[in-house]
């Protein structure tokens, strides 16, 4: 079924005003299902990560509409914002972004803070989610004892840790050597198989691009081409309760 996630209706995104200024975003206009794989795909400048930040409502465009299930992220209050942030969607980084001091069980369990969720519930969601990335050996392990293909692992563990419908990933292989990126890649594919989340990925690897089922190449803020399908990959059954 082709439960539309997202809605992105003629989104423009400027920085900066006059001749310094910078359309990162021209007149955009994008769907994607519940349960689909995505791969935003284009070079250095296009509008990528732009992109991402909006899809994550991480910020707002200057013009047109971000459509998350028929509301518009734009006219949203930053408390709401904040609320589907911390309960719907989770967020993968190149720069893993983990807390150097934590170790790796800590770092995970660091996401769950704001949930309320009891001490001990707390500590079996992150032994299982480390064991689902890899890790539950590496657990009392700081972020400098790990490898940066191990480092991501945890990142994806705490991006899972409220349980999103939606992973959002920014160039997550993009600080792995080929064999740390192909592993991280996979993961990615399995959780998104086996969760029914809706993923995507920014990249400006044509190798990532050429193995996802559906690709959006972007070029100067705008949809540089896409080929024609006759429905998006999806899950079965997405979209629905999780």
């Amino acid at each position: 079924m082709n439960d539309t996630l997202y809605a992105l209706s003629g989104v423009t995104k400027h920085y900066g005003a006059g001749e310094i200024g910078v359309r990162a975003l021209d007149g955009l206009d994008l769907e994607i299902a519940a349960g689909e794989l995505v791969v935003i795909a284009g070079p250095s400048g296009s509008g990528k990560s732009t992109l991402l930040q909006l899809l994550g409502a991480l910020d707002r465009p200057t013009g047109g509409q971000v459509g998350f299930e028929g509301h518009d992220l734009a006219a949203m209050g930053e408390r709401r914002l904040a609320a589907l942030r911390q309960s719907e969607i989770g967020f993968v980084f190149q720069q893993f972004n983990l807390i150097p001091t934590l170790t790796a069980a800590e770092n995970v369990e660091a996401a769950l803070a704001p949930s309320g969720m009891a001490r001990g519930g707390r500590a079996g969601r992150v032994d299982a989610l480390l064991e689902r990335v890899g890790l539950a050996a590496r657990r009392g392990h700081l972020p400098s004892q790990l490898s940066g293909g191990e480092q991501q692992r945890v990142a994806i563990a705490r991006a899972l840790a409220n349980e999103p419908r939606v992973l959002l990933a920014d160039e997550p292989t993009g600080n792995l050597d080929v064999a740390n990126g192909e592993a991280i890649l996979a993961l990615l594919r399995s959780l998104w198989l086996e969760e029914g989340l809706t993923l995507v990925i920014v990249t400006h690897d044509p190798e990532v691009a050429g193995a996802a089922p559906r690709v959006v190449r972007l070029g100067d803020g705008r949809i540089a081409d896409e080929p024609s399908r006759d429905a998006p990959v999806i899950l079965a059954g997405a979209g629905g309760d999780r």
